[in-house]
């Protein structure tokens, strides 16, 4: 009984092993019928009577159970053997596309070839319209690549005698994206870092598909270094990993950054520039109160026009976008992104705080011109010391505007009138300055004549023996 047992299995197994070799492999389109083996998870499996079982989709099923005999048309044959009882390819019939139609169920069809506005679609011998517009999402670059595809459609037209079937790619897809949004936009708060894909670039940024919803990526936001233009750092299709900055307008409006991937340079830039630290850098960005300069990628600082060298007005040439420029670092505030420069050299340490004992009353100095206004003129003393040369103390001519008597870089030879450390203020003259001159030079020649008398010569000797000795 044992070797009678042993002789069936062996002759079963021979048979099975036989009709595997003489097995045909359906093709894609066929209509299969088969045995439901098993479940599990999203798939169900299909016993055909191939060499392995197919696979189906479980959201398929309708109801059926383990056990249960299923057709489905054949879908894919690699890597998996996979059927789908969507629509019976291999008998499509009018009356079963009605059913899939009423029913909003996706169609599989082949897409035949291109035709005026659209294409050719095949559902299982029925022939279908797609539009262009209808066959993907977005932009389409190469419409001719679609030809010969199997793709899932909806079917939005259908005509009682079947004459005329309408189908679309797009809706499907929107579809899709909606479903997908739903699970996405739970995951879309600030903070969150997620992968998108480039979906269209613009001047000012790219949006990117988060996986059904949108989001902006502005172009001040794809780096720490300055961008002008989106296609330098991402490409339509590219694969992005972004943080949400904002969430706005219920949702409709989503902030993205790539910034945060690349370290920040700001973290130790007070060591890097500290104040009284020479800077060189370009001119990238002109406003009304002053300009921006990158001194490093991702670092801009502000020299306000109050700090050009003296001069220079706004407008110069010589600060035109895209200049270069050096000077010195007034300022810097890493926590709040601040940098503040100069292009005139600036003190390191408050020289207010010594000014009564460098300065005192009386003193005579060279100081340059800084700018005219109503008071008079102000001119630098040292970097980080503007004194003030009152009206009253600059001679002109009857009429003639004393702020404007000497131009801004102009060195002036100033006398100290008063000095107030606390209130920072300093009053400087010219005409001062001119009349201690000339005392200095009247002392001089008194002494010089002095001198001359006791050596017996006169005046007038003594002035033709020096220009004698100039001609020499």
């Amino acid at each position: 009984m044992t070797q009678s047992r042993e002789a069936a299995e062996a002759n079963s197994f021979a048979e099975a092993f036989e009709a595997s070799l003489n097995f045909k492999t359906p093709e894609q389109g066929e209509l299969l019928r088969g045995q439901i083996v098993s479940i599990s998870g999203d798939d169900a499996f299909v016993s055909y009577g191939g060499p392995s079982e197919a696979v189906m989709a479980a959201a398929e099923l309708d109801g059926l159970d383990v056990g249960d005999t299923v057709e489905g048309t054949v879908i894919q044959t690699s890597p998996d053997f996979r059927i789908s009882r969507k629509l019976a390819r291999g008998k499509a019939s009018l009356e079963l596309l009605r059913q899939m139609y009423e029913n909003r169920l996706p169609v599989e069809a082949k897409i035949a070839g291109r035709n005026k506005g659209g294409f050719d679609v095949n559902i299982g011998g029925l022939r279908a319209f797609c539009p262009l517009s209808q066959i993907a999402l977005g932009k389409i670059e190469n419409p001719d690549a679609f030809v010969g595809q199997s793709l899932e459609f909806r079917v939005t037209e259908l005509s009682d005698d079947g004459r005329r079937i309408v189908v679309s790619r797009a809706a499907l897809l929107k579809e899709q994206a909606a479903a997908r949004a739903v699970e996405t936009r739970k995951a879309i708060v600030p903070g969150a870092e997620l992968t998108g894909t480039v979906k269209t670039l613009t001047p000012f940024g790219a949006f990117i598909d988060l996986g059904g919803v949108d989001g902006l990526l502005h172009v001040s936001e794809m780096s720490r270094r300055r961008v002008t233009d989106p296609k330098e750092i991402v490409s339509v299709g590219q694969q992005v990993r972004v943080k949400v900055m904002k969430v706005e307008s219920g949702g409709k409006r989503i902030s993205l950054s790539m910034k945060d991937q690349e370290p920040d340079p700001w973290t130790d830039v007070a060591d890097r520039y500290p104040v009284g630290a020479p800077f060189s850098g370009k001119v990238v960005r002109s406003t009304d109160f002053g300009l921006f300069v990158e001194v490093e990628p991702g670092v801009d600082g502000l020299v306000h026009y109050s700090q050009l060298p003296f001069g220079v007005k706004q407008g110069d040439e010589s600060i035109a976008i895209g200049s270069t420029v050096t000077g010195w670092v007034r300022e810097v505030d890493p926590a709040k992104k601040r940098l503040s420069l100069s292009l005139r050299e600036v003190a390191t340490t408050d020289p207010w705080e010594s000014v009564a004992q460098k300065y005192p009353i009386g003193k005579v100095v060279e100081a340059t011109v800084d700018h005219g206004g109503a008071p008079g003129i102000f001119a630098q003393v040292e970097p980080g010391l503007v004194g003030l040369i009152p009206n009253s103390e600059i001679m002109v001519p009857p009429g003639a505007d004393p702020s404007k008597a000497f131009g801004p870089g102009e060195k002036l030879v100033v006398r100290v009138m008063s000095v107030d450390a606390q209130r920072k203020r300093m009053s400087l003259s010219h005409e001062a300055a001119k009349a201690a001159a000339e005392r200095d030079e009247y002392t001089k020649f008194v002494d010089e004549r002095a001198d001359a008398s006791a050596e017996g010569e006169s005046a007038m000797a003594l002035a033709f023996r020096k220009a004698m000795e100039k001609k020499k």
